[in-house]
Formats: C-alpha cells, sequence, structure tokens
C-alpha cells in the first residue's frame, strides 16, 4: 500500500510571560533548536518568542494541537522558561506562497525596481535572532 505524503503547514507559535535574562533564554534556544532542529526561524526578547517551522500534519487542527505541545514538551529539556502560549497560527503552503508573493507584488509597485526574488522559506532553517 502506498502511502500518501502529508500536507505540509507553516506553523508560526508565539510565548510569553515575566521577563527572562536575554542570555539564558539565547542559550535554552540553542538547546531547543539542538533538540527540534526543524525550526526555521526564532525570534526573542526577554518577555516574548515567536517559533517559525513547517511541519507536515493530517490537517491544520493536527498541526496546532502539535504547535501547542511543542513549549511545555521542552520546556524541561531545553530550560525554556515557564511562559504561555499566547498565539499560533497554521497555514498551508499555498497561503505562504500567495503571501510572499503578494508582498513582492507590492514592493515593485513601491520601488518601481525590477522584480524582487522571492525568498525560499525552506531554506531560512535554524536563524535565531533577538527581536
Amino acid at each position: 500500500m502506498v502511502q500518501t505524503p502529508m500536507p505540509l503547514w507553516s506553523v508560526t507559535l508565539t510565548v510569553a510571560g515575566a521577563e527572562t535574562d536575554p542570555g539564558c533564554l539565547r542559550a535554552a534556544l540553542d538547546r531547543l533548536l539542538a533538540e527540534r532542529p526543524f525550526l526555521s526561524s526564532v525570534r526573542y526578547s526577554a518577555t516574548r518568542v515567536e517559533l517559525r517551522y513547517w511541519d507536515e500534519a493530517r490537517d491544520v487542527d493536527d498541526a496546532a494541537a502539535m504547535a501547542l505541545r511543542l513549549w511545555p514538551e521542552h520546556r524541561s529539556s531545553a530550560g525554556l522558561p515557564p511562559w504561555s502560549v499566547v498565539g499560533v497560527e497554521v497555514v498551508d503552503r499555498a497561503t505562504v506562497e500567495h503571501r510572499v508573493d503578494q508582498q513582492a507584488q507590492r514592493r515593485r509597485r513601491g520601488a518601481g525596481g525590477p522584480p524582487v526574488r522571492r525568498a525560499r522559506a525552506l531554506d531560512l532553517i535554524g536563524d535565531i535572532a533577538p527581536w
């Protein structure tokens, strides 16, 4: 029996909580990235973290459920702060591509220059940076 590949979902998970030392937070995020190397980008401040990644799941409900478990499941092993999930967005690949195309069209109209090269979201793996 041939198994059909599951759809790919773009996930953005935002967690927030009490202020923590940015250096300690960065170290914890590095450990999280070692445990879950699929994270495409991480943005952080002393009170908030935004994780972006691609995930395979049967449907949007499964992808969202897995996203909601990511931070709590790695809290102890990665030394993450005891923050709460404050936002989650899950969209399909076609929606991501549509957004990128729309953004590029707006830039072209505003700048009047040559077409903007489309960033390939799947190429941006493991980028951790402060906000």
